[in-house]
């Protein structure tokens, strides 16, 4: 006998997506988390970590029944996006109005979409919460795994998902390699105020250390991320205020006026990593346990969302067909529904990156000219579009718009 049918190892946005879309299937399910998710008010102070929500993965919230929580917290919905290259004139514009679609997009601090999760998981009342703990080890047992948290508990369940992050205990556990490298770049991120109103609209500079991104804020101000080496990032964030809004202006090009203030100052290391397996019998990991982007197009959420919803679907539709659902067959349709988009994405993702890195005169002149061709070519932009805002490809039922 098993304690659960399915336990997941991490409880942030990927992995209570998972726990929200299983907690009314009959299955006995359980989330492991270090720590409880803060609860954020509408006038808190804004977090460092936020994230660019696609309108797949809105629809996976609203199907989840979590969006009502989110937007009473606060969203920021952009409506359009400007990207343009430091080396050139090539510039690109994306505008909602083009899919018909009110935005494109929302962006949402991370504590926020974590906290409406876990009020729907209190809701269902189904999902037994194991926090705080932590994964102390796993191994197989028979046709389950035995899995063990700190302070003596052990559990055992037939399936194990591991959406614990880039640095998976679960995967490492399981034995399950990855590929990858790291950038050599780091991430600085924090809250400006600006001269000039944001406009509802994302902006990214592409310079030659790395994308320069300020993302559009409720309350008008901007949260930016900043990838450069890891040395410049060490200086940026050890500049007074009034240095580094000069700076961070100047980088920008002053598309917003004068940056006039900026809050608490933060860097993450960037790396591509890909997990060559998903799935073991009983096993499987989503997230950035499973793969790890670049930042510059805010992807990343969004793949592990798509998983979590994908993952989900894959274990309803084996349950109601009375298989097995802890067995590799089952859990390697996720992994095929998966692995390819994500792949695809990556990929393209580390090309922008290293495109846009090179600063030879003809790859400057070619990129440029690139951008400003597909600005105008309406049907090319548009797919691009669609792709981008999770408008296109093989979504899972969760992530798909339900007309009422």
């Amino acid at each position: 006998m098993s304690d659960f049918d399915v336990l997941i190892v991490g409880g942030g946005m990927v992995g209570a997506t998972v726990a929200c879309a299983l907690g009314e299937s009959g299955l006995r399910v359980a989330v492991v988390e270090a720590r409880l998710p803060v609860e954020v008010g509408p006038d808190d102070e804004i977090g460092l970590r936020v994230s660019a929500i696609s309108h797949a993965s809105q629809h996976i919230f609203e199907s989840l029944g979590a969006w009502p929580g989110m937007a009473a917290r606060r969203i920021s919905p952009y409506r359009e996006m400007h990207v343009w290259d430091a080396g050139g004139g090539g510039e690109i514009h994306f505008d909602s109005a083009d899919l018909g679609a009110p935005a494109l997009g929302h962006i949402i601090e991370n504590a926020v979409i974590q906290r409406a999760l876990w009020d729907r998981l209190e809701a269902q009342g189904r999902v037994e919460r194991l926090c705080p703990a932590a994964l102390g080890g796993l191994h197989r047992d028979g046709d389950g795994w035995q899995v063990a948290l700190d302070g003596g508990r052990s559990y055992r369940t037939r399936i194990v998902v591991g959406a614990d992050g880039a640095q998976s205990r679960v995967r490492q556990g399981a034995g399950m390699d990855t590929r990858g490298w790291n950038y050599e770049q780091r991430a600085l991120v924090c809250v400006v105020s600006t001269e000039r109103d944001h406009q509802a609209t994302a902006w990214q500079r592409f310079l030659s250390t790395g994308p320069l991104a300020f993302l559009p804020l409720r309350d008008g101000r901007c949260s930016i991320v900043w990838s450069t080496s890891p040395a410049e990032a060490a200086r940026l964030e050890a500049l007074d205020e009034a240095a580094f809004c000069a700076e961070l202006g100047a980088a920008f090009e002053h598309r917003l006026g004068a940056v006039l203030g900026c809050g608490p100052r933060a860097s993450f290391p960037l790396r591509l990593q890909h997990a060559i397996n998903y799935v073991q019998p009983g096993l499987a990991l989503v997230g950035d346990a499973a793969h790890t982007v670049h930042p510059l197009a805010g992807q990343g959420v969004n793949l592990g969302l798509l998983d979590a919803a994908a993952l989900a679907e894959v274990l309803l539709d084996a349950q109601t067909a009375g298989r097995d659902v802890a067995a590799l067959s089952v859990l390697r349709r996720y992994e095929r529904w998966r692995k390819g988009h994500n792949l695809l994405m990556m990929y393209s993702m580390d090309g922008f990156k290293r495109l846009f890195g090179f600063q030879a005169a003809p790859l400057q002149w070619l990129r440029n000219t690139g951008l400003n061709l597909t600005d105008r070519a309406g049907p090319v932009k548009d797919c691009i579009m669609r792709f981008a805002v999770g408008d296109a490809g093989d979504l899972p039922s969760l992530a798909r718009q339900h007309r009422a």
